[in-house]
C-alpha cells in the first residue's frame, strides 16, 4: 500500500524549496481568471520565481483552522532536536481537554508514549488537535500559553504583521488569526525544514504499536486532493500536501502546493462557506475546488519568460573623464524572468530605467549605476538593479583639466580672484594717483626754478 517513491519525491521537492527560500523581494503580476471562486482570501504563488500570479483579499485577517498547524509544526521541529527518538507521554489533561469541542482527532490516548516524529504525523496527516496539543504541551514545558507565544514570536520573525495564535490546533477564537499571505510566509518557510513536505504528501500514516495499544492503527489524510481514491472530484494528481482546515467561523481552508510540467504552484485558500445563512452543512468544499481550479489555470495559461538577461543592455548613461568615450552600456545585474500569460510576449514588460544624467570614470565592471523599474499592465513587478557593462578607467589629463575647470568655477576661487581683482585696481588706482601727483610736483619745482 505504501508510496515508495513518496519520501525521495519529498526529499527533492525540499531541497528545491530550500533555493527558494532566500530573501528576495516577492513580485506580483496578478492576472484575471475565468471562473467563479468560493474562498473569502485566496493568494497562489509560482514558487519558482516567486510571483504572485493570482490575488483575492489576501491580507483580510482570516480565520485559519487546522492550517495552523503549519507553524505548529515549526515550532515544535525547532525545539525537538532528535523527534525520532525524543519519547511524549499524552497525558490526562490533554485528552480531556479536546472534550466536546467536536475536534478532528488522531485517537492518541491518555498514557500512550509516542515519538515526536509520530506525533507530527499524526498531526499533520489527520489533522490530530489532540497530537498538535501534546507537542505543544511539551515543547512548552508544560505550559501551552508558552509555545503559543513561541509561535507568535515565530510569525513575527517571517514578517507575518497580521497574524496572531491563540492556539496550536486552530479551534476557533476571535484573536486567533493569519492572512493568506501570511500563511504563505509561513507555509514556504515550513518547507524548508526537515520531513516537512514527506509527512504532508502522505494519504495515511500508520501508528506503530505503542505501550496502550498493542496493535498498529491507521490515520488518514483529510486532504483530498492527494488522495486518489477517496478524494473523487476533487483529486489532482500534481498536488503535494499540504494542510486542510475547517470550522463553521472559518469555512473550509486548504494550504497546498503542485507540480507539472517544470513548474512550482502554492496555493492559500481561506474561508469557502462550510455552512450556509441557514446554518446547514455546505457538502462542496470550495477551498478544495478553487484550489484544484487555479493549478489547471495556472498550468494551462501561464509560462516563464525572460524578460531581462544580464548580458543585454538596457540604457546607456554619459561618460565622463573617459578618453575617446562618453557614453557607457548598463546591463541587469541579473537576469530575470516571470511568469506571464503563455499568448503574451515579454516585449509587453514595460521597461523604464532610472539613472544619473552622466557619471564619472573610473567605473568597474558590475558597479551599481542605476535601477530598471519592471511592470506589466499597470502592475509593477520587480525593481532590477542597472550595472556598468565595462571597466573604464579614467584620463588623468581630462581630470585635471575638470579638476581646474571646478577649481575656476568655485565660490571660494571666484571670492579670493574678485578680492585679488579688487586689490589689483585699487592698486593702479593708487598708482595712478601717485603718478599724477607727482608729474605735478615735478612741474612746481621745474617752475620755481625758472
Amino acid at each position: 500500500m505504501k508510496k515508495r517513491g513518496i519520501p525521495f519525491l519529498s526529499f527533492l521537492f525540499i531541497f528545491c524549496m530550500a533555493l527558494v527560500w532566500l530573501p528576495k523581494p516577492v513580485d506580483a503580476a496578478t492576472y484575471d481568471i475565468d471562473f467563479e471562486t468560493t474562498s473569502q482570501a485566496i493568494e497562489l504563488i509560482n514558487l519558482d520565481t516567486d510571483t504572485i500570479v493570482y490575488q483575492q483579499n489576501a491580507d483580510q485577517k482570516m480565520y485559519p483552522a487546522s492550517t495552523t498547524k503549519i507553524m505548529t509544526y515549526i515550532v515544535a521541529v525547532e525545539h525537538i532536536t532528535d523527534l525520532e527518538n525524543t519519547q511524549i507521554t499524552v497525558s490526562e489533561e490533554i485528552v480531556n481537554e479536546l472534550l466536546g469541542t467536536g475536534s478532528s482527532l488522531a485517537g492518541v490516548r491518555e498514557g500512550e508514549i509516542l515519538t515526536a516524529m509520530q506525533l507530527l504525523n499524526c498531526m499533520m496527516i489527520p489533522s490530530g488537535n489532540d497530537a498538535a496539543l501534546v507537542l505543544a504541551n511539551y515543547v512548552g514545558g508544560g505550559d501551552t500559553q508558552v509555545f503559543i507565544d513561541m509561535m507568535n514570536e515565530k510569525a513575527a520573525e517571517l514578517g507575518c504583521e497580521n497574524t496572531h495564535f491563540m492556539n496550536p490546533h486552530g479551534l476557533h477564537d476571535d484573536q486567533h488569526y493569519t492572512t493568506a499571505d501570511d500563511l504563505y510566509k509561513i507555509t514556504k518557510y515550513a518547507m524548508t525544514l526537515p520531513y516537512f513536505m514527506e509527512i504532508c504528501s502522505k494519504t495515511y500514516y500508520q501508528i506503530p504499536a505503542t505501550n496502550v495499544s498493542p496493535e498498529p492503527r491507521y490515520v488518514y489524510t483529510t486532504n483530498m486532493l492527494i488522495e486518489p481514491n477517496a478524494g473523487g472530484s476533487y483529486y489532482y494528481p500534481y498536488c503535494n500536501g499540504i494542510k486542510t482546515g475547517s470550522h463553521d467561523q472559518a469555512g473550509y481552508c486548504l494550504v497546498s502546493t503542485a507540480v507539472k510540467d517544470g513548474y512550482s504552484y502554492m496555493c492559500i485558500a481561506l474561508g469557502a462557506p462550510s455552512v450556509d445563512d441557514q446554518g446547514n452543512r455546505v457538502s462542496t468544499n470550495g477551498a478544495f475546488v478553487d484550489t484544484k481550479n487555479l493549478y489547471i489555470w495556472a498550468f494551462d495559461n501561464l509560462r516563464l519568460k525572460t524578460v531581462l538577461s544580464s548580458d543585454e543592455s538596457v540604457c546607456d548613461v554619459t561618460l565622463n573623464l573617459a578618453w575617446n568615450k562618453d557614453k557607457l552600456l548598463l546591463v541587469p545585474e541579473r537576469s530575470y524572468s516571470t511568469i506571464l500569460p503563455k499568448d503574451i510576449s515579454e516585449t509587453s514588460v514595460i521597461i523604464t530605467p532610472d539613472v544619473p544624467e552622466s557619471i564619472d570614470a573610473p567605473v568597474k565592471k558590475g558597479d551599481v549605476i542605476g535601477t530598471a523599474t519592471l511592470s506589466y499592465v499597470g502592475q509593477e513587478l520587480a525593481t532590477i538593479n542597472l550595472v556598468a557593462s565595462e571597466s573604464v578607467e579614467r584620463s588623468e589629463v581630462l581630470h585635471s583639466v575638470d579638476t581646474m575647470n571646478e577649481v575656476i568655477h568655485s565660490q571660494w576661487f571666484q571670492i579670493i580672484a574678485g578680492v585679488i581683482a579688487a586689490l589689483v585696481l585699487i592698486y593702479l588706482i593708487l598708482a595712478l594717483i601717485y603718478n599724477r601727483k607727482k608729474k605735478k610736483l615735478r612741474k612746481v619745482k621745474k617752475y620755481r626754478r625758472m
